[in-house]
Protein backbone atom coordinates (compact mmCIF):
# COMPACT_ATOMS: atom_id res chain seq x y z
CA UNK A 1 0.00 0.00 0.00
CA UNK A 2 1.43 3.61 -0.58
CA UNK A 3 2.12 5.10 2.21
CA UNK A 4 0.37 8.88 2.88
CA UNK A 5 -0.43 9.10 -0.62
CA UNK A 6 -4.48 8.92 0.49
CA UNK A 7 -3.75 10.49 3.57
CA UNK A 8 -4.99 14.11 2.92
CA UNK A 9 -8.18 15.73 1.78
CA UNK A 10 -9.43 14.65 -1.48
CA UNK A 11 -9.00 17.86 -3.66
CA UNK A 12 -5.45 18.13 -1.90
CA UNK A 13 -3.76 18.22 -5.52
CA UNK A 14 -5.68 21.02 -6.11
CA UNK A 15 -5.93 23.13 -3.32
CA UNK A 16 -2.14 24.07 -2.18
CA UNK A 17 -1.26 24.39 1.22
CA UNK A 18 -3.13 23.24 4.52
CA UNK A 19 -6.92 24.64 5.24
CA UNK A 20 -6.83 26.87 8.95
CA UNK A 21 -7.78 24.92 11.94
CA UNK A 22 -10.92 27.27 11.62
CA UNK A 23 -12.39 26.29 8.33
CA UNK A 24 -11.64 22.31 9.53
CA UNK A 25 -14.05 23.04 12.47
CA UNK A 26 -16.49 24.43 10.55
CA UNK A 27 -15.82 22.60 7.13
CA UNK A 28 -16.25 19.09 9.25
CA UNK A 29 -19.38 17.17 9.40
CA UNK A 30 -18.36 13.86 10.57
CA UNK A 31 -19.91 14.68 14.20
CA UNK A 32 -23.43 14.35 12.43
CA UNK A 33 -23.35 12.75 9.72
CA UNK A 34 -21.61 9.31 11.14
CA UNK A 35 -25.03 8.79 11.81
CA UNK A 36 -25.34 7.80 7.51
CA UNK A 37 -22.56 5.38 8.34
CA UNK A 38 -24.54 2.03 7.50
CA UNK A 39 -27.04 3.60 4.57
CA UNK A 40 -23.32 5.06 3.28
CA UNK A 41 -22.00 2.23 3.45
CA UNK A 42 -24.83 -0.15 1.50
CA UNK A 43 -24.68 2.87 -0.82
CA UNK A 44 -21.40 2.26 -1.96
CA UNK A 45 -21.75 -1.66 -2.02
CA UNK A 46 -24.65 -1.38 -4.06
CA UNK A 47 -22.81 0.60 -6.32
CA UNK A 48 -19.70 -1.17 -6.78
CA UNK A 49 -21.91 -4.09 -7.52
CA UNK A 50 -23.80 -2.20 -10.28
CA UNK A 51 -20.10 -1.08 -11.36
CA UNK A 52 -19.21 -4.66 -12.06
CA UNK A 53 -22.80 -5.76 -13.20
CA UNK A 54 -21.82 -3.17 -16.85
CA UNK A 55 -18.10 -4.06 -16.60
CA UNK A 56 -16.81 -0.54 -15.26
CA UNK A 57 -14.66 -2.67 -12.84
CA UNK A 58 -13.47 -6.02 -12.82
CA UNK A 59 -14.89 -8.63 -10.25
CA UNK A 60 -11.32 -8.79 -7.96
CA UNK A 61 -11.99 -4.98 -7.50
CA UNK A 62 -15.81 -5.31 -6.70
CA UNK A 63 -15.21 -7.71 -4.18
CA UNK A 64 -12.37 -6.61 -2.33
CA UNK A 65 -14.52 -3.03 -2.14
CA UNK A 66 -17.24 -4.70 -1.27
CA UNK A 67 -15.22 -6.97 2.08
CA UNK A 68 -13.63 -3.62 2.68
CA UNK A 69 -16.93 -1.87 3.33
CA UNK A 70 -18.48 -4.93 5.44
CA UNK A 71 -15.32 -4.88 7.55
CA UNK A 72 -15.27 -1.04 8.18
CA UNK A 73 -19.01 -1.44 9.00
CA UNK A 74 -18.06 -4.17 11.78
CA UNK A 75 -15.73 -1.85 13.09
CA UNK A 76 -17.81 0.74 13.52
CA UNK A 77 -20.61 -1.04 14.85
CA UNK A 78 -18.09 -2.30 17.55
CA UNK A 79 -16.95 1.35 17.77
CA UNK A 80 -12.80 0.47 16.63
CA UNK A 81 -13.53 3.16 14.13
CA UNK A 82 -12.09 6.38 14.19
CA UNK A 83 -13.82 8.89 12.86
CA UNK A 84 -11.28 11.71 11.54
CA UNK A 85 -12.71 15.60 11.41
CA UNK A 86 -9.87 16.16 8.58
CA UNK A 87 -11.73 14.15 6.03
CA UNK A 88 -14.93 15.88 6.46
CA UNK A 89 -17.87 13.56 6.28
CA UNK A 90 -18.62 9.73 6.50
CA UNK A 91 -18.37 8.80 2.96
CA UNK A 92 -14.41 10.35 3.20
CA UNK A 93 -13.82 8.62 6.34
CA UNK A 94 -14.83 5.55 5.13
CA UNK A 95 -13.09 5.86 1.72
CA UNK A 96 -10.08 6.84 3.81
CA UNK A 97 -10.51 3.67 5.83
CA UNK A 98 -11.15 1.53 2.44
CA UNK A 99 -7.88 2.66 1.12
CA UNK A 100 -5.60 1.24 4.19
CA UNK A 101 -8.09 -1.76 4.11
CA UNK A 102 -7.37 -3.04 0.75
CA UNK A 103 -4.59 -0.59 -1.12
CA UNK A 104 -5.00 1.08 -4.60
CA UNK A 105 -8.27 -0.57 -5.72
CA UNK A 106 -10.39 1.51 -3.29
CA UNK A 107 -9.82 4.39 -5.51
CA UNK A 108 -12.61 2.68 -7.98
CA UNK A 109 -15.65 2.93 -5.53
CA UNK A 110 -15.60 6.82 -6.29
CA UNK A 111 -15.96 6.00 -10.26
CA UNK A 112 -19.05 7.62 -11.70
CA UNK A 113 -20.57 9.36 -8.55
CA UNK A 114 -20.23 12.13 -6.62
CA UNK A 115 -20.53 13.19 -2.94
CA UNK A 116 -23.61 15.23 -4.10
CA UNK A 117 -25.25 12.34 -5.28
CA UNK A 118 -24.30 10.10 -2.11
CA UNK A 119 -24.90 12.09 0.25
CA UNK A 120 -28.82 12.97 -0.94
CA UNK A 121 -29.10 8.72 -1.35
CA UNK A 122 -27.73 8.08 2.05
CA UNK A 123 -30.22 10.84 3.92
CA UNK A 124 -33.38 9.47 1.67
CA UNK A 125 -33.03 6.09 3.23
CA UNK A 126 -32.25 6.92 6.56
CA UNK A 127 -35.01 9.24 6.62
CA UNK A 128 -37.40 5.91 5.44
CA UNK A 129 -35.74 4.22 7.65
CA UNK A 130 -36.80 6.97 10.47
CA UNK A 131 -40.72 7.39 9.02
CA UNK A 132 -41.03 3.88 9.20
CA UNK A 133 -40.01 3.84 12.93
CA UNK A 134 -42.10 6.98 14.35
CA UNK A 135 -45.11 4.99 12.32
CA UNK A 136 -44.27 2.39 14.54
CA UNK A 137 -44.57 4.38 17.83
CA UNK A 138 -47.84 6.32 16.88
CA UNK A 139 -49.13 3.32 16.08
CA UNK A 140 -48.62 1.83 19.41
CA UNK A 141 -49.89 5.25 20.94
CA UNK A 142 -52.81 4.58 19.41
CA UNK A 143 -53.55 1.57 20.99
CA UNK A 144 -53.08 2.61 23.89
CA UNK A 145 -55.42 5.19 23.58
CA UNK A 146 -58.38 2.55 22.43
CA UNK A 147 -57.37 0.83 25.38
CA UNK A 148 -58.50 3.68 27.60
CA UNK A 149 -61.27 4.99 25.02
CA UNK A 150 -62.65 1.11 25.37
CA UNK A 151 -62.86 0.90 29.41
CA UNK A 152 -64.70 4.91 28.76
CA UNK A 153 -67.55 4.55 26.82
CA UNK A 154 -70.23 5.59 29.01
CA UNK A 155 -68.18 7.82 30.84
CA UNK A 156 -69.67 11.06 30.49
CA UNK A 157 -68.15 14.68 30.33
CA UNK A 158 -68.76 17.83 29.01
CA UNK A 159 -67.16 18.64 25.83
CA UNK A 160 -66.09 22.35 25.91
CA UNK A 161 -65.78 25.08 23.55
CA UNK A 162 -64.04 27.50 24.55
CA UNK A 163 -63.14 25.76 27.52
CA UNK A 164 -66.77 26.59 28.61
CA UNK A 165 -69.25 23.65 28.65
CA UNK A 166 -70.52 23.18 25.69
CA UNK A 167 -72.51 19.93 25.36
CA UNK A 168 -72.10 16.20 26.73
CA UNK A 169 -70.07 13.75 25.30
CA UNK A 170 -68.34 10.62 25.83
CA UNK A 171 -64.76 10.49 27.58
CA UNK A 172 -63.99 7.87 25.07
CA UNK A 173 -64.90 9.87 22.17
CA UNK A 174 -62.76 12.76 23.53
CA UNK A 175 -60.07 10.36 23.68
CA UNK A 176 -61.05 9.29 19.67
CA UNK A 177 -60.41 12.44 18.41
CA UNK A 178 -56.28 12.13 19.20
CA UNK A 179 -56.52 9.04 17.01
CA UNK A 180 -57.87 10.85 14.04
CA UNK A 181 -55.08 13.25 14.51
CA UNK A 182 -52.13 10.88 15.17
CA UNK A 183 -53.89 8.86 12.08
CA UNK A 184 -53.29 11.56 9.75
CA UNK A 185 -50.27 12.28 11.24
CA UNK A 186 -49.52 8.30 9.95
CA UNK A 187 -51.04 9.51 6.29
CA UNK A 188 -48.62 12.55 6.03
CA UNK A 189 -45.43 10.35 6.94
CA UNK A 190 -46.99 8.34 4.34
CA UNK A 191 -47.16 10.34 1.55
CA UNK A 192 -43.38 11.64 2.51
CA UNK A 193 -42.07 7.97 2.00
CA UNK A 194 -44.30 7.71 -1.29
CA UNK A 195 -42.56 11.15 -2.36
CA UNK A 196 -38.77 10.73 -1.67
CA UNK A 197 -39.06 7.17 -3.36
CA UNK A 198 -36.90 8.05 -6.52
CA UNK A 199 -32.99 7.44 -6.13
CA UNK A 200 -30.30 10.00 -6.82
CA UNK A 201 -27.54 7.74 -7.20
CA UNK A 202 -25.98 8.24 -10.88
CA UNK A 203 -26.21 11.69 -11.22
CA UNK A 204 -22.96 12.08 -9.88
CA UNK A 205 -21.93 16.05 -9.29
CA UNK A 206 -24.71 17.93 -11.40
CA UNK A 207 -24.91 16.54 -14.83
CA UNK A 208 -24.81 12.91 -14.90
CA UNK A 209 -22.21 10.84 -15.88
CA UNK A 210 -20.51 9.19 -19.40
CA UNK A 211 -20.26 5.80 -17.87
CA UNK A 212 -22.41 3.53 -18.87
CA UNK A 213 -24.00 2.80 -15.37
CA UNK A 214 -27.54 1.10 -14.65
CA UNK A 215 -29.93 3.28 -12.45
CA UNK A 216 -32.56 1.07 -12.37
CA UNK A 217 -30.60 -1.73 -10.84
CA UNK A 218 -29.03 0.34 -8.03
CA UNK A 219 -32.78 1.80 -7.30
CA UNK A 220 -34.34 -1.73 -7.23
CA UNK A 221 -30.74 -2.95 -4.77
CA UNK A 222 -31.52 -0.32 -2.47
CA UNK A 223 -35.18 -0.38 -2.34
CA UNK A 224 -36.60 2.79 -4.59
CA UNK A 225 -39.25 2.69 -6.81
CA UNK A 226 -37.32 4.60 -9.77
CA UNK A 227 -34.36 6.72 -10.52
CA UNK A 228 -34.70 10.23 -10.60
CA UNK A 229 -35.52 12.38 -13.58
CA UNK A 230 -33.13 15.28 -13.85
CA UNK A 231 -29.48 15.44 -12.69
CA UNK A 232 -29.45 19.17 -11.63
CA UNK A 233 -32.77 19.05 -9.75
CA UNK A 234 -31.93 15.80 -7.82
CA UNK A 235 -28.30 17.41 -6.32
CA UNK A 236 -30.51 20.46 -5.31
CA UNK A 237 -33.45 18.94 -3.92
CA UNK A 238 -34.60 19.30 -0.52
CA UNK A 239 -38.45 18.93 -0.29
CA UNK A 240 -38.10 15.60 1.28
CA UNK A 241 -36.34 17.29 4.09
CA UNK A 242 -39.08 20.00 4.13
CA UNK A 243 -41.68 17.11 4.11
CA UNK A 244 -40.00 15.17 7.17
CA UNK A 245 -39.78 18.44 8.61
CA UNK A 246 -43.43 19.74 8.05
CA UNK A 247 -44.86 15.93 9.44
CA UNK A 248 -42.92 16.26 12.01
CA UNK A 249 -44.06 19.48 13.17
CA UNK A 250 -47.47 18.75 12.58
CA UNK A 251 -47.05 16.09 14.72
CA UNK A 252 -45.69 17.34 17.44
CA UNK A 253 -48.16 20.28 17.40
CA UNK A 254 -51.19 17.76 17.79
CA UNK A 255 -49.22 16.13 20.89
CA UNK A 256 -48.71 19.66 22.03
CA UNK A 257 -53.03 20.21 22.30
CA UNK A 258 -53.33 16.99 23.91
CA UNK A 259 -50.73 17.90 26.14
CA UNK A 260 -52.52 20.84 27.03
CA UNK A 261 -55.69 19.18 27.35
CA UNK A 262 -54.36 17.19 29.97
CA UNK A 263 -52.52 19.98 31.63
CA UNK A 264 -56.16 21.65 31.75
CA UNK A 265 -57.67 18.66 33.44
CA UNK A 266 -55.29 17.72 35.78
CA UNK A 267 -55.53 21.56 37.18
CA UNK A 268 -57.32 22.16 40.58
CA UNK A 269 -60.06 23.89 38.81
CA UNK A 270 -60.93 21.40 36.41
CA UNK A 271 -59.65 17.73 38.08
CA UNK A 272 -60.90 15.71 35.43
CA UNK A 273 -57.98 13.04 35.33
CA UNK A 274 -55.52 12.17 37.60
CA UNK A 275 -52.12 11.52 36.80
CA UNK A 276 -50.28 9.15 37.97
CA UNK A 277 -46.93 9.31 40.08
CA UNK A 278 -45.00 7.55 37.51
CA UNK A 279 -45.28 10.94 35.02
CA UNK A 280 -45.39 13.99 37.60
CA UNK A 281 -42.64 15.31 39.47
CA UNK A 282 -42.26 17.26 42.56
CA UNK A 283 -41.25 20.87 44.08
CA UNK A 284 -38.21 21.61 45.78
CA UNK A 285 -39.91 23.84 48.19
CA UNK A 286 -43.94 22.83 48.36
CA UNK A 287 -43.68 19.57 49.21
CA UNK A 288 -47.61 18.91 48.40
CA UNK A 289 -46.73 19.66 44.71
CA UNK A 290 -47.13 16.94 41.69
CA UNK A 291 -46.01 18.85 38.63
CA UNK A 292 -47.19 17.43 35.73
CA UNK A 293 -43.76 18.57 34.00
CA UNK A 294 -43.76 15.90 31.50
CA UNK A 295 -46.85 16.93 29.46
CA UNK A 296 -44.98 20.50 29.70
CA UNK A 297 -41.75 18.85 28.09
CA UNK A 298 -44.22 17.97 25.19
CA UNK A 299 -46.04 21.44 24.84
CA UNK A 300 -42.64 23.16 24.96
CA UNK A 301 -40.29 20.91 22.31
CA UNK A 302 -43.40 21.25 19.59
CA UNK A 303 -41.30 24.90 19.65
CA UNK A 304 -38.12 23.21 18.65
CA UNK A 305 -39.46 21.24 16.08
CA UNK A 306 -41.10 24.16 14.60
CA UNK A 307 -37.71 25.72 14.81
CA UNK A 308 -35.66 23.30 12.55
CA UNK A 309 -38.42 23.48 9.85
CA UNK A 310 -38.25 27.11 9.85
CA UNK A 311 -34.52 26.94 9.79
CA UNK A 312 -34.71 24.91 6.86
CA UNK A 313 -37.28 27.17 4.72
CA UNK A 314 -34.77 30.28 5.41
CA UNK A 315 -31.56 27.49 4.32
CA UNK A 316 -33.86 27.17 1.19
CA UNK A 317 -35.19 29.94 0.11
CA UNK A 318 -32.43 32.29 -1.40
CA UNK A 319 -30.49 29.29 -2.90
CA UNK A 320 -29.81 28.95 -6.65
CA UNK A 321 -29.43 25.42 -8.40
CA UNK A 322 -27.62 23.06 -7.56
CA UNK A 323 -25.52 22.43 -4.43
CA UNK A 324 -24.35 24.48 -2.08
CA UNK A 325 -22.45 24.24 1.65
CA UNK A 326 -25.62 25.46 2.95
CA UNK A 327 -27.19 22.56 2.22
CA UNK A 328 -24.86 20.75 4.96
CA UNK A 329 -26.73 21.82 7.71
CA UNK A 330 -29.71 19.70 6.42
CA UNK A 331 -28.97 16.53 8.51
CA UNK A 332 -28.31 18.30 11.45
CA UNK A 333 -31.60 19.85 11.10
CA UNK A 334 -33.33 16.55 10.98
CA UNK A 335 -31.65 14.61 13.31
CA UNK A 336 -32.89 17.00 15.94
CA UNK A 337 -36.23 16.92 14.70
CA UNK A 338 -36.40 13.20 14.58
CA UNK A 339 -34.69 12.90 17.76
CA UNK A 340 -37.01 15.13 19.95
CA UNK A 341 -40.36 14.10 18.07
CA UNK A 342 -39.07 10.03 19.18
CA UNK A 343 -38.53 11.48 22.30
CA UNK A 344 -41.82 12.93 22.45
CA UNK A 345 -43.89 10.19 21.00
CA UNK A 346 -42.18 7.14 23.54
CA UNK A 347 -42.93 9.97 26.46
CA UNK A 348 -46.76 10.48 25.35
CA UNK A 349 -47.28 6.92 25.36
CA UNK A 350 -46.19 6.11 28.77
CA UNK A 351 -48.39 9.17 29.76
CA UNK A 352 -51.51 7.61 27.99
CA UNK A 353 -50.55 4.59 29.73
CA UNK A 354 -50.78 6.60 33.34
CA UNK A 355 -53.73 8.88 33.29
CA UNK A 356 -57.41 7.75 34.72
CA UNK A 357 -60.55 9.85 34.75
CA UNK A 358 -62.23 11.26 37.31
CA UNK A 359 -65.45 10.30 36.45
CA UNK A 360 -67.53 11.85 39.82
CA UNK A 361 -65.88 15.30 38.86
CA UNK A 362 -66.74 14.67 35.06
CA UNK A 363 -70.10 13.93 35.89
CA UNK A 364 -69.99 16.82 38.47
CA UNK A 365 -69.13 19.29 35.77
CA UNK A 366 -72.10 18.46 33.44
CA UNK A 367 -73.78 20.12 35.91
CA UNK A 368 -72.94 23.96 34.80
CA UNK A 369 -73.34 25.39 31.84
CA UNK A 370 -77.19 24.28 31.03
CA UNK A 371 -75.08 21.71 28.44
CA UNK A 372 -78.53 19.95 27.64
CA UNK A 373 -79.86 23.00 26.10
CA UNK A 374 -79.12 22.36 22.64
CA UNK A 375 -81.19 19.33 23.01
CA UNK A 376 -83.99 20.98 24.06
CA UNK A 377 -83.77 23.27 20.84
CA UNK A 378 -83.51 20.24 18.79
CA UNK A 379 -86.39 18.61 21.15
CA UNK A 380 -88.79 21.72 20.12
CA UNK A 381 -87.61 21.37 16.36
CA UNK A 382 -89.04 17.79 16.10
CA UNK A 383 -91.52 17.26 18.19
CA UNK A 384 -93.45 20.50 18.38
CA UNK A 385 -92.75 21.64 14.39
CA UNK A 386 -90.75 24.88 14.69
CA UNK A 387 -87.87 26.73 13.17
CA UNK A 388 -84.64 25.49 14.87
CA UNK A 389 -84.30 29.91 15.19
CA UNK A 390 -87.78 29.87 17.26
CA UNK A 391 -86.68 26.70 19.16
CA UNK A 392 -83.34 28.43 20.03
CA UNK A 393 -84.82 31.48 21.14
CA UNK A 394 -87.72 29.77 23.45
CA UNK A 395 -84.93 27.77 24.84
CA UNK A 396 -82.67 30.69 25.64
CA UNK A 397 -85.75 32.16 27.45
CA UNK A 398 -85.91 28.73 29.22
CA UNK A 399 -82.08 28.85 30.12
CA UNK A 400 -82.31 32.29 31.36
CA UNK A 401 -85.45 31.26 33.46
CA UNK A 402 -83.05 28.59 35.31
CA UNK A 403 -80.47 31.09 35.66
CA UNK A 404 -82.46 33.50 37.34
CA UNK A 405 -84.22 30.64 40.04
CA UNK A 406 -80.17 29.17 40.48
CA UNK A 407 -81.60 26.05 38.81
CA UNK A 408 -80.56 23.14 36.31
CA UNK A 409 -82.69 22.74 33.50
CA UNK A 410 -83.84 19.06 34.92
CA UNK A 411 -84.96 20.89 38.08
CA UNK A 412 -87.52 23.46 36.89
CA UNK A 413 -91.01 22.34 37.08
CA UNK A 414 -93.31 21.32 33.93
CA UNK A 415 -95.69 24.30 34.96
CA UNK A 416 -92.28 26.61 34.91
CA UNK A 417 -91.41 25.44 31.90
CA UNK A 418 -95.00 25.60 30.06
CA UNK A 419 -94.89 29.78 31.10
CA UNK A 420 -92.24 29.94 28.16
CA UNK A 421 -93.75 27.08 25.81
CA UNK A 422 -97.28 26.06 26.78
CA UNK A 423 -97.02 23.08 23.93
CA UNK A 424 -94.67 21.04 26.59
CA UNK A 425 -95.51 17.82 28.19
CA UNK A 426 -93.45 15.96 31.16
CA UNK A 427 -91.85 14.36 28.10
CA UNK A 428 -89.62 16.98 28.00
CA UNK A 429 -87.40 15.97 30.84
CA UNK A 430 -86.28 12.63 28.79
CA UNK A 431 -83.82 15.27 26.92
CA UNK A 432 -82.32 16.52 30.29
CA UNK A 433 -81.14 13.31 30.76
CA UNK A 434 -77.19 13.41 30.41
CA UNK A 435 -76.76 9.41 29.05
CA UNK A 436 -79.96 10.15 26.61
CA UNK A 437 -78.04 13.03 25.38
CA UNK A 438 -74.86 11.68 24.71
CA UNK A 439 -76.15 8.49 23.01
CA UNK A 440 -78.81 11.14 20.71
CA UNK A 441 -76.11 11.99 18.64
CA UNK A 442 -76.19 8.72 16.42
CA UNK A 443 -75.15 11.05 12.66
CA UNK A 444 -71.64 9.43 11.70
CA UNK A 445 -68.67 10.63 13.66
CA UNK A 446 -71.25 11.36 16.67
CA UNK A 447 -70.66 10.93 20.46
CA UNK A 448 -73.22 7.98 20.86
CA UNK A 449 -71.87 4.87 22.21
CA UNK A 450 -72.66 3.21 19.76
CA UNK A 451 -70.98 5.33 17.14
CA UNK A 452 -67.50 5.17 19.60
CA UNK A 453 -68.02 0.94 19.89
CA UNK A 454 -67.66 0.62 15.98
CA UNK A 455 -65.52 3.28 15.65
CA UNK A 456 -63.15 1.87 18.41
CA UNK A 457 -63.56 -2.04 16.71
CA UNK A 458 -62.38 -0.41 13.30
CA UNK A 459 -59.19 1.61 14.76
CA UNK A 460 -58.47 -1.94 16.67
CA UNK A 461 -58.86 -4.10 13.07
Amino acid sequence: MTKNKNNRAIWGRRIKGTPSLLFQKVGSSIDIDKRLYKQDIAVSIAHVEMLFKQKIISFKVKNKIVYGLNRIEKEIIKKKFEFNKKYEDIHMNIEKRLFQIIGVEAGYIHTARSRNDQVITDFKIWIKSSTIEIKSIIDKIIKSILKLAEKNIKTIMPGFTHLKSAQAISFAHYLMAYVEMLNRDKKRFNDNLHNLDENPLGVAAISGTSFNIDRIYTSKKLKFKRPTNNSIDTISDRDFVLDFLYSSSVCSMHISRIAEDLIIWNSEGFRLINLSDKIVTGSSIMPQKKNPDLLEFLRGKSGVIYGNLLSMFTILKGLPLSYFKDLQDDKEIIFRSNDTLLDCLKIFDEIIKNISPNKKRMFELTNFGYITATDLADYLVKYHAMSFRDAYAKTANIVNLAEKKRKNLNQLTLKELKKIEPKLTKDVFRVFDLNYSVDSKKSYGGTAFGNIKKMIMKYKK
